[in-house]
């Protein structure tokens, strides 16, 4: 069993902490995805699970074992890094059996003529060449095994370095940003492969990423980071579409959710600047007795030109077309100036239409929202929440 659990896990440099206790569970034969922007902690939290990095406070466990406290070649972990780190004087089938040959370690290994004697009887021992064979044909490295890492593509060097990994057959993959440095197309089909090999192989695997995409259709489940911390842990429909915070709600989806400030009103409704609009019955529960300010959060999709009252106006500041859909930036007539957390304006709103759209900047438009899937949030960004047995229908 591969099930990873950390508890309480904390680290600091410098004074500055960059993982703070951080909890949750992976089940085995999970694929976790650690998502966050630069500079959150996601790639030291996966250095910790493999031991590269020493854990300030907390446990890690994998299975019945506590491994914060063992050394990295103890945990049966395997760590592939995006850089490749491939050894440029090997071969592939080389870089793909050193695992193999390190495991098999002794300091006479050093010597260069009964060292490399040695090495190459662990390479051409039946079960390790099969063992390599199986992995080169699982990443259609085959034909490839005798040719050098300066000779392959960025996504080849990148398969050798999942092959390195595969070959060692550990309980838990850790990848760090694997395919970061490949160009979008490439990181489409890697994707795939990953998710494939993942399917075959049956291993827990955690991945790090800032990219949103990667992380919706890899991960089973993920745990999204900002500080250090952890602002939701679950799967990728349940962050999507049940944001905790402004945060999340802004960092997932693509465009991100529309962020509009609002005010409910006792026995009225929801005002958005003048325009009063019923609330929809699963937030019908937030109304109180006195007006409540908060931010309604409305993902792009649910946003449409119209025509008529009660309806919200605005003028047409870019529009964007991708093909197939546009993308369309509304600054609203009654918006303020303010900025959202990550720098974008507050008084625009972002609504996706399909096909190529004859909308053009300047362009004044009503807009009608569909407030069926709204959620809503405090002024400070958190998650305002209706009681199961409060909402209605």
């Amino acid at each position: 069993m591969a099930a990873i659990s950390l508890r309480g896990v904390s680290k600091s440099f410098g004074g500055k902490k960059v993982a703070d206790q951080i909890t949750f569970d992976v089940a085995d034969r999970e694929f976790l995805v650690l998502l966050g922007p630069s500079g959150c902690g996601k790639s030291t939290l996966l250095r910790m699970l493999a031991g590269l990095e020493q854990v300030g406070s907390g446990e890690i466990h994998v299975g019945a074992r506590r491994v914060d406290t063992l050394p990295p070649s103890a945990r049966d972990m395997a760590f592939v890094f995006q850089s490749y780190a491939l050894y440029p004087h090997m071969t592939v089938r080389r870089n793909i059996t050193f695992p193999l040959i390190m495991r098999a370690h002794r300091w006479w290994f050093h010597l260069p003529l009964i060292g490399g004697l040695a090495k190459r009887r662990i390479e051409q021992t039946p079960a390790v060449r099969a063992l390599v064979e199986r992995t080169a044909r699982t990443l259609a490295l085959t034909d490839m095994l005798d040719q050098y890492p300066r000779t392959l593509s960025g996504g080849q060097r990148q398969r050798v370095a999942l092959g390195r990994a595969l070959v060692r057959q550990p309980e838990v993959f850790l990848m760090d940003e694997p395919l970061s440095n490949l160009d979008a197309k490439l990181r489409s089909s890697m994707r795939a492969e990953i998710i494939k090999l993942h399917r075959e192989v049956g291993s827990t695997f955690v991945y790090v990423t800032h990219d949103q995409i990667e992380a919706m259709t890899m991960g089973t489940r993920i745990a999204l980071m900002r500080d250090g911390v952890v602002q939701q842990f679950g799967t990728p429909r349940d962050i999507y579409t049940d944001p905790a915070n402004s945060f999340v709600a802004r960092f997932i989806g693509t465009p991100p959710m529309n962020l509009i400030e609002a005010r409910i009103v006792p026995q009225r409704g929801l005002a958005i600047g003048p325009v009063l609009l019923p609330l929809p019955g699963h937030l019908a529960a937030l109304e109180q007795p006195t007006a409540r300010d908060v931010l309604l959060g409305i993902r792009p999709h649910a946003l449409r030109p119209g025509r008529g009252k009660d309806l919200l106006a605005g003028q047409v500041v870019l529009v964007e077309h991708a093909g197939a859909e546009s993308i369309v930036s509304i600054r609203l007539d009654h918006a303020h100036t303010a900025h959202h957390e990550d720098g974008t304006s507050a008084a625009e709103v972002m609504l996706v239409l399909q096909g190529y759209s004859d909308l053009c900047a300047g362009q004044p438009v009503q807009l009608s929202p569909d407030l069926g899937e709204a959620v809503v949030f405090d002024r400070a960004g958190q998650r305002i929440r209706v009681p199961a047995h409060d909402r209605r229908h």
